[in-house]
């Protein structure tokens, strides 16, 4: 009986992690829906957008498209985020524990190898909706190659190599999943702890509805949410560019030389427009973007942790 109740137990408590996982990662790109376009297509050189700026290049995606054009792709993005923030959070809770029993509950080591193992973990299951939402993104009105998600998926697969065409950019994005992942959830249990011990008068509340601990308030959730998402970006931003650039390759005959491999793809980014302006492309607005997505993503995660009765409280020794 006992065996059925922590197996009872550990079911619901999977099943409560996948849905407060997803809400929260439908709710953080919703939120950046408009500035991933524009990333998209700064990070892609499209023709149209490649000379411009952020704020200018989303004022011409509204003159040139509409304003509903700066949600193009949102809905196969959430056809994609809410399976893989269910399994990145859920991931990482069971990852935590695994590495807990072996580094300590408090090793910054295992929270880096638990994000990092949980990023992986999603990705692998969702990259091809990526690439179908990248493709979607990247298109401009008038200029449609694919009618939605179903057309893009089944284009992709029949001419361009089948399922690996669906996986192309993933050892970049894997590469990339490694230290941003990592980075990000560690960076955040660092910076809630370093709250909770040293600032609980004004960034915590007592949470007596779970463990009669101390949660952090919403305002503490996004700041620390927010310093993660800028520090895993910094580190892991490169990859992501060559990662859309290998997605995007097949798109146009002039861009296909992206489509090639990993090391090649970045070398080819270096050797025609640098660092800067290569590697870094786009790396002002994946702030404007990471820091606030980060930071809803972490937020709501942990308030549907509360709202669901899931142990969020912390004490501290």
């Amino acid at each position: 009986m006992a065996l059925r109740a922590e197996t009872v137990h550990d079911a619901e408590f999977i099943l409560k992690s996948l849905l407060a996982g997803g809400v929260a990662g439908m709710c953080s790109k919703t939120t950046v829906a408009p500035l991933d376009r524009i990333k998209i297509l700064l990070q892609a050189h499209n023709k149209h957008y490649k000379h411009l700026g952020v704020f200018s290049g989303l004022r011409e995606i509204v003159e040139r498209e509409t304003v509903l054009a700066l949600y193009k792709g949102n809905g196969a993005q959430m056809v994609r985020i809410f399976p893989y923030a269910a399994t990145q959070f859920t991931a990482f809770e069971l990852y935590k524990k695994m590495f807990s029993s072996v580094l300590g509950s408090n090793s910054h080591v295992g929270k880096f190898l638990s994000g990092s193992s949980a990023g992986v973990t999603a990705v692998a299951l969702t990259y091809p909706l990526d690439t179908i939402r990248a493709r979607l993104a990247f298109q401009v009105t008038g200029e449609h190659v694919y009618t939605g998600i179903i057309h893009a998926a089944s284009s992709i697969f029949k001419d361009e190599g089948g399922v690996r065409a669906l996986y192309r950019g993933f050892v970049p994005t894997v590469c990339g999943m490694i230290p941003y992942a990592g980075f990000s959830f560690s960076s955040f249990e660092m910076l809630k702890y370093l709250c909770m011990k040293y600032l609980p008068r004004w960034t915590c509340q007592p949470c007596s509805r779970n463990t009669g601990g101390l949660v952090l308030v919403v305002p503490a959730k996004l700041l620390c949410g927010g310093l993660a998402g800028a520090i895993a970006q910094s580190v892991s931003y490169p990859l992501d560019v060559t990662r859309r650039r290998m997605q995007l390759a097949m798109m146009n005959p002039e861009t296909r030389k992206f489509g090639m491999g990993m090391i090649q793809t970045m070398k080819l980014i270096y050797q025609e427009n640098g660092v800067f302006r290569g590697l870094y492309r786009g790396m002002s607005i994946n702030y404007l973007r990471a820091i606030p997505m980060v930071a809803v993503s972490f937020s709501t995660y942990e308030l549907m942790k509360q709202f669901l009765n899931l142990d969020t409280g912390m004490k501290l020794s």
